[in-house]
């Protein structure tokens, strides 16, 4: 099993969630508003207060768990539709899973998901 997480732009959510639904066993996301910042910074000036140094953007971050054969589409799909060519697109991170349970019913592994 492989974690999807990926930090994208508010204005590209829409459009990476409705293709996302398009992939057939995709069993869920997680969907979270984040804020951060990237390579590219502003100046910083002595006298600012540290919420103006830090300059950060909202981000939407998704999480997916999904079995070892959907994370290339999935990550495919994401990439395709949160790229607008401008900085700041964003990133998509990819884990291993060791293992999932689901709460209600004690289930382990792939049937968790």
């Amino acid at each position: 099993m492989k974690e999807i997480k990926a930090i994208i732009k508010p204005a590209t959510l829409e459009s990476v969630l409705r293709a996302l639904g398009h992939i057939e066993g995709l069993p869920g996301i997680t969907i979270s508003e984040v804020k951060g910042f990237g390579k590219t910074k502003k100046t910083i000036l002595k006298d600012k207060s540290l919420d103006e140094i830090i300059e950060h953007e909202n981000k939407a971050k998704l999480e997916i768990v999904v079995p070892d054969e959907l994370a290339e589409n999935a990550i495919k799909v994401i990439q395709e539709n949160a790229r607008t060519g401008g900085k700041g697109d964003g990133k998509i991170f990819l884990f291993e899973v060791l293992d999932v349970v689901k709460i209600r019913t004690g289930e382990r592994g792939r049937s968790a998901i």
